[in-house]
């Protein structure tokens, strides 16, 4: 039977909502995903944005799509890029890399919307010490379809009969939706271990409604049938399971609890590096 996941929903001020779908009671992780974000909707009005402050990851490597707005990244990498709706942003932490996510200037001045998810995906253990990396990939470069109302954009790994140009370590399902009233799409079992997440919009899974802003776990090894009542915006994401169980804390995430208490001290003593054109400020370790 399939799982419906209520998100704990953070209010981070100015009338925007952030949803944490992964990790849950009932889902530590989907596939190689450990941590879900829905970000908004949100109207920001001028002179106002997110301002994330430079931060630390190890172990993972995020993965950002907008459906509206845009984000300016930059990291210690000296990787400074804007990403826009139908974009991947896809950031590799490896043995250790810090970024800083802001609204860019424009947008911010004259008053913006912005909608989306920003993903972790665990590294397996084979790579979770590799060099950092950070790579953009525009929305004309990701492979979509459409048809009979249902856009598809595959965001990372396979899915569909189509292949994202983005590169995966694990076997990864990552897929954007965009269904029009009425519109069916199938998803068949193409990965071990699978969710939906529906961001905005009615629709109905084999039938039954559910709810927006809710994930579902889907069943493995089934088909599902997903039908839009109104315009719907939904993402699919999983894989092949962890190669091992993963300790989580606060931005790490390893598979040896020793390595998350290095990249603790590491972080407090600057080990990270500067991010160039953003170094004045950075988030703290957390007390606990």
């Amino acid at each position: 039977m399939t799982q419906l996941v209520t998100p704990r929903t953070h209010d981070l001020g100015g009338g925007f909502e952030v949803r944490r779908a992964v990790p849950t009671l009932q889902a530590r992780s989907v596939g190689p995903f450990v941590f879900v974000d829905h970000m908004g909707p949100a109207l920001f009005e001028p002179g106002l944005g997110i301002d994330v402050r430079p931060h630390p990851h190890i172990g993972l490597a995020t993965v950002t799509y907008l459906w509206a707005g845009a984000i300016r990244h930059r990291d210690t990498l000296g990787s400074l890029q804007d990403i826009l709706p139908g974009d991947v942003n896809w950031m590799t932490a490896g043995r250790g890399i810090a970024h800083s996510e802001r609204t860019p200037p424009d947008p911010r001045a004259d008053g913006h919307a912005l909608h989306g998810m920003q993903t972790w995906v665990a590294l397996p253990r084979s790579h979770e010490e590799t060099a950092p990396s950070f790579h953009h990939h525009p929305a004309a470069t990701l492979p979509e379809r459409r048809h009979a109302g249902a856009h598809l954009r595959v965001v990372a790994g396979r899915g569909f009969g189509m292949e994202s140009p983005v590169r995966v370590f694990a076997d990864t399902f990552n897929a954007a939706l965009d269904l029009l009233p009425d519109a069916e799409l199938a998803i068949d079992p193409e990965a071990p271990e699978r969710a939906l997440y529906v961001l905005e919009g009615e629709a109905q899974l084999d039938g039954t409604d559910l709810p927006a802003k809710h994930l579902v776990l889907l069943d493995r090894g089934a088909r599902h049938v997903l039908r839009a009542k109104t315009p719907l915006k939904a993402m699919l994401f999983g894989g092949e399971p962890l190669d091992a169980p993963r300790h989580m804390w606060w931005n790490f995430v390893s598979s040896s609890q020793e390595r998350i208490e290095q990249a603790k001290r590491d972080w407090e003593a600057g080990a990270f590096g500067l991010i160039p054109g953003d170094d004045v400020e950075r988030i703290p370790l957390p007390a606990r």
